[in-house]
């Protein structure tokens, strides 16, 4: 069997039997699965106060397990960027170990390509898309691209996107994820200096103005343009204001690409939402474009 190790790097599980839950659904899937001891632990708002988490880190890059999968996202992997060994991190990934996650885990993706290389997957979470409650509660898109992805299968994912960008094609590094973390990450050492490349983004309870805001950010940081192209994924669970008047995301979306060279593709099914696919962060892609239908491969 496959070993998955589930491991709390940020924010505190909430809900132990969801952490439960989330094991026996894998372990129904083929893996064998352990929980780090330190998994449910409780400090303030973290999983455990930064030493523990950070040991926790530590300790599965050492065991190097198959893959190695985030409880749930939160916030406080920005606390350990400073202190984390990331030869080990590398070291596990060349054991074969496949680190999985989202969210806030972004950070721990994007700081091990600006230091040491090698690929991560951005994907599911253990609490988040397997420990739901309800006996359909886990997404089959999201399940089966896992799998597939963790078996080293997976080759390719493909979407639906807006007209307009028939005929491109573009290759180079993929790299993203949470807008966010990875703008917190700007000016930092812990972010990559990817040109060329294709970046993806997703952000959860952001609200339209706020999404644009990050995204002009990167364009007057000089990174949307230095880059292929630039997909969206979802952009969930934010509130509209009466002080909008007609402005939403797509709205924002209009406005930044009209400050950008790079073409700017909506529609990826990734983020904080339950169907995603799973992405090698840091891997060679290629991207084609024809009609509306997007693939990316590696």
């Amino acid at each position: 069997m496959t070993s998955l190790t589930l491991f709390t790097p940020a924010g505190v599980v909430a809900e132990k039997a969801s952490l439960r839950r989330a094991g026996r659904r894998l372990q129904a899937l083929g893996f064998e699965v352990t929980i780090d001891a330190h998994a449910a632990a409780r400090h303030q708002r973290f999983g455990g106060d930064d030493a523990a988490r950070l040991a926790a880190l530590h300790r599965v890059a050492g065991q190097a397990p198959s893959i190695a999968m985030a409880t749930r996202g939160g916030y406080g992997l920005t606390r350990l960027l400073d202190a984390i060994e990331w030869k080990r991190i590398a070291a596990s990934i060349e054991r074969g170990t496949r680190w999985v996650g989202h969210s806030d885990l972004t950070a721990l993706q994007l700081g091990l390509l600006a230091h040491a290389k090698g690929i991560t997957w951005a994907g599911p979470m253990a609490c988040y898309d397997f420990g739901r409650e309800g006996d359909d509660a886990v997404d089959e898109v999201t399940r089966d691209c896992f799998v597939e992805a963790m078996s080293g299968e997976l080759e390719a994912v493909g979407f639906r996107t807006e007209p307009g960008f028939d005929g491109l094609e573009a290759r180079g590094t993929l790299w993203g994820g949470n807008l966010c973390m990875l703008v917190s990450l700007l000016g930092t050492p812990h972010f990559p200096r990817v040109k060329g490349g294709v970046l993806f983004l997703e952000d959860v309870n952001e609200h339209p103005y706020r999404v644009e805001r990050m995204l002009l950010q990167l364009q007057q940081a000089g990174v949307l343009d230095a880059q292929k192209a630039v997909l969206l994924g979802a952009f969930s669970d934010w509130k509209p204001s009466p002080l909008d008047r007609g402005y939403t995301l797509k709205s924002a979306i209009a406005h930044v690409r009209s400050r950008i060279r790079t073409p700017l593709l909506t529609g990826l099914p990734f983020g904080h939402v339950p169907t995603k696919v799973s992405l090698p962060v840091g891997a060679r892609v290629s991207l084609v474009v024809q009609a509306r239908d997007v693939l990316i491969a590696w």
